[in-house]
This record gives C-alpha cells, structure tokens and sequence, in this order.
C-alpha cells in the first residue's frame, strides 16, 4: 500500500512541474515578441552558385516509334506462341522455359 501511495505522489509531483513548466512557457511568448532582424534577400547569382552546376543531359539516341512498335509487336508474337505451346503440351518444362524475346517480360 505504501508502495502505491509512493507511486501516486510521484505521479501528481510529475504533473505538477510539468504543468508550470507548460504555463512559464505560455506566459513566455505573451510578452511583445523579440525584435527580428531583417534578413537581406539573397541575390539570385548567388542562390544558383550555392550547389555545383547542373549536370547537363546527354542527348539520347532517337530511335525511330515504328522500330520500337515492331519489337513489341515480335515480342507479343513470341509470347503469344510460347502459351500456345503450353496450352498444347503442356508440363513444366515448357512452363519454365526461358523466353526467346530480346526484350524481357
């Protein structure tokens, strides 16, 4: 019994001082605030040489769209007829088979 009366007035002296910790900050910031400096606005030269320059993109090769619709088009084949070839044999051998598309699913 005495352990928990013990343990309730440590609580209630917990809550006391945090209570007028609380309240002394409170009252803190009712008072005028603190005079701020101004702060100078910053040149914009200056603001664009604080990182290290931009990396400047390397152009990328243009490959033309009907190249790049026809590798999807042979791909889609070749996918197509690898399920047909399971649907007619199948096992899993032919399940786990690697793909004979250049481009990978």
């Amino acid at each position: 019994m005495e352990m928990l009366l013990l343990g309730i007035c440590l609580s209630i002296l917990g809550l006391v001082v945090s209570a007028s910790a609380f309240c002394a900050a409170a009252r803190s910031q009712e008072k005028e605030p603190a005079a701020r400096p101004e702060i100078a606005p910053v040149k914009a030269a200056q603001a664009t040489r604080f990182f290290a320059a931009p990396p400047v993109p390397k152009p990328q090769p243009t490959i033309p769209i009907e190249a790049l619709l026809l590798q999807i088009e042979n791909h889609v084949r070749l996918e197509q007829a690898a399920a047909q070839s399971f649907i007619d044999s199948p096992n899993p051998a032919v399940l786990h088979s690697k793909t004979t598309s250049p481009l990978v699913n």
